[in-house]
């Protein structure tokens, strides 16, 4: 096998200089950059990283653990953190916690003990082992998708300011995620305007930031509309088709069932379908239907889906630029990212077909990226 010495030398140049290259720690002339990489590809050689993170005590590699990563919404998210990762010279190791606390835990520390230099983690319901681990051992860690609460310290008392503090998106972790309660609101006050009164949703599992904003904003689209909140029309789904289906059967068997209905995910707006059709409803001419999340058949449905998008992309990409900041700069301030998602107008709504090409008649619900900084 080439050595490094071998590319020195038929580059003309020293070691060292074939290091800076290879490893970017120090500018290069272009033609003797181009002349080390010309002698790396005709030798074939091959950095001995292994050798270089007993030197750097850094193995490129980042750690991923997110839940089922069969489900559309992370699959993406999973392409968006391996194409930044490999553009940045990184490896991906991916784990999957299932959504189980304990499983998590155990995850985490796999990936841990295999060294990485810092890991994007999507966290359970239930995160309080996850956070006292990576906080305990210093491991460098975004959180994904979802919000965790634990900015604050135990011994503050109530009163004292710990309810702003704590309130989730103030963490003293680094956190990228996608805007929840702005566009669930947004759905909610669409089908206001088609005339429905009443409206339910189908939340996610309980615990998680992303069915508590989405409860929030659902609260807040009524509110916008000036509709009366009915508790009997807010159901849990648990972020999953079998239990969406449950908890639709059970709306649809109020005595004064919904005329329109909200799904917060992908997975619990096939579990809705299902038990609409299989109680011979029709939508949109029994009850009308938006979702959060767009997968790539929405537009194949008939009626086609009205939805929200989220950029689920840019979420993996954004994630993975925030953990190499933390990485080169380890005590700068917690940030939480929140990227925009948009409104994908359909028919499910019981709107009419919107003219131009399928798919191309959405637009950008009324939420902003933002960063939120707070000091660890």
């Amino acid at each position: 096998m080439a050595t490094m010495a071998d590319v020195a030398r038929s580059a003309g140049v020293s070691v060292a200089t074939v290091s800076h290259v290879l490893n970017g720690t120090r500018p290069v002339l272009p033609h003797t950059r181009q002349a080390v990489l010309d002698a790396v590809d005709a030798l074939g050689y091959t950095p001995n990283t292994l050798a270089r993170s007993l030197v750097t005590s850094r193995t490129r590699s980042i750690g991923l653990a997110v839940s089922a990563i069969s489900n559309p919404y992370f699959t993406e998210i999973l392409q968006g953190v391996e194409s930044a990762a490999l553009e940045a010279g990184y490896s991906l190791l991916i784990a999957d916690p299932h959504d189980d606390p304990r499983h998590e835990r155990k995850v985490v520390q796999l990936l841990h003990e295999r060294r990485v230099d810092g890991m994007i983690v999507a966290p359970s319901a239930d995160p309080e082992d996850l956070v006292g681990y990576v906080r305990r051992h210093a491991v460098p860690t975004v959180f994904l998708d979802r919000l965790v609460d634990a900015g604050m310290p135990a011994d503050v008392p109530p009163g004292d300011g710990a309810g702003a503090a704590t309130a989730l998106g103030a963490p003293g972790f680094d956190q990228v995620c996608a805007e929840s309660a702005a566009p669930t609101a947004l759905l909610v006050t669409h089908l206001a305007e088609r005339g429905h009164r009443r409206i339910a949703l189908v939340a996610g599992l309980p615990g998680l930031s992303t069915t508590s904003e989405r409860v929030s904003g659902y609260r807040d689209g009524l509110a916008a509309a000036r509709l009366a909140y009915d508790e009997r029309l807010l159901v849990s789904g648990n972020s999953e088709s079998a239990g969406a289906e449950r908890a639709t059967a059970a709306l649809l068997g109020l005595p004064d069932p919904p005329t329109a209905l909200v799904t917060a995910n992908n997975a619990m707006t096939i579990g809705a379908l299902r038990a609409l059709r299989r109680h011979g409803r029709s939508v949109p001419d029994d009850i009308a239907l938006c979702c959060f999340d767009d997968f790539a058949w929405a537009d194949l449905f008939s009626p086609r889906l009205t939805a929200i998008a989220q950029p689920s992309r840019e979420l993996g990409a954004q994630a993975v630029r925030v953990l190499l900041d933390r990485l080169a700069e380890p005590d700068r301030p917690a940030r939480t990212l929140r990227l925009p998602c948009t409104f994908v107008h359909r028919t499910s709504c019981g709107c009419p077909e919107a003219p131009g090409p399928a798919g191309t008649d959405g637009y950008t619900a009324p939420s902003t990226l933002s960063e939120k900084g707070t000091a660890t």
